[in-house]
This record gives structure tokens, sequence and C-alpha cells, in this order.
């Protein structure tokens, strides 16, 4: 099987693993909440972006590495980051916590298909990824589906309960 082959079937048992986990552990627990108490958690998920700068660390990366992916990459998941703890202080409750959480998600969902399609803009090949490769396979799809869980409870408004089911 080719490099790419491979890399393909990680990214999409991830996403697989990751949507299984979500319908059974995390949205179950998720829907019972209010939107704030659903949120919080979300967003501290998404704190941990700040990983991503290691697409810009010599030694972490190959270094034939594309700077055309790298530093977007990099820096476009620390923007995540920042924004997910803003919208966290400023708190759940209030339009203007929701109207950062918008901000955050509508951001870190294009920041990580933008490093997609950047990656398949510049020919990326798996190994130049070297230890960040765990991060597209195994913590991206995790981040992406979070993503549509967030943009799920801000579009269902400020329900306090869902019944389970």
């Amino acid at each position: 099987m080719s490099q790419l082959a491979l890399y393909g079937t990680a990214v999409a048992f991830g996403f697989l693993a990751w949507a299984l986990v979500t319908a059974q552990f995390i949205w179950p627990e998720l829907r019972a909440r209010s939107n704030a108490d659903a949120l919080r958690p979300l967003l501290l998920l998404h704190c941990f972006r700040f990983i991503g700068l290691a697409f810009a660390v010599p030694g972490v990366v190959s270094p034939d590495l594309p700077g055309a992916f790298a530093a977007p990459t990099a820096y476009g998941d620390l923007v995540a980051a920042i924004l997910a703890v803003v919208a966290l202080m400023a708190g759940l409750e209030g339009k203007l916590g929701i109207i950062l959480v918008w901000v955050f998600n509508v951001w870190g969902t294009g920041d990580l298909i933008n490093a997609f399609y950047q990656g398949f803009r510049v020919g990326l090949e798996p190994g130049q990824l070297g230890a960040t490769y765990f991060i597209v396979i195994g913590i991206v799809p995790l981040l992406l589906i979070t993503h549509g869980l967030v943009f799920r409870l801000l579009l269902r408004g400020n329900v306090v309960a869902e019944a389970p089911g």
C-alpha cells in the first residue's frame, strides 16, 4: 500500500473512531446539559490547539515540510486556542460569550479545513509531517467532530436539557 493510501486510511479511521466515541459517549452526555455547560468542555478541549505549533518546530517535522503548509497550520491553531480561551473567559451564559463561541467555531473549523486544503495544494507527503503525523490522524478528526457539536449546540438555541434518545 502506498504511503498516501496508508495516510488516507489512518485519517479515515481517525474520523470513524472519534465518530463512534462521540455517538456513544460524548453527545449523549452533552445533549442533556444547558448550552453553556455543554459548550464548556468542548472549548476546553480546543484550548489545547496550541499543540499545532509543533508544525513550525524544526526536528519535530521534516526539514522539507512546505512552509506554505506549516506556518498557516501552526498559527491558525494557535489563534483557535486563543479564541477558545477568550470565549471561556467571557462566560458562556451571555451574548458576548456566545458571539465569541461563534467566532471561535467558524475560525477553528475553517482553519482545519484550510490545513487539509493546503496539504493537498502543496503536495504534502505524510513523511514530511514527522511526529505531527499523529496530530493529523488522531487529534484533527476529534477537533472537526467537536466543531460540528458546537455548531449543533449553537443552532439549537439555549435549551436547558434535551430528552435522551
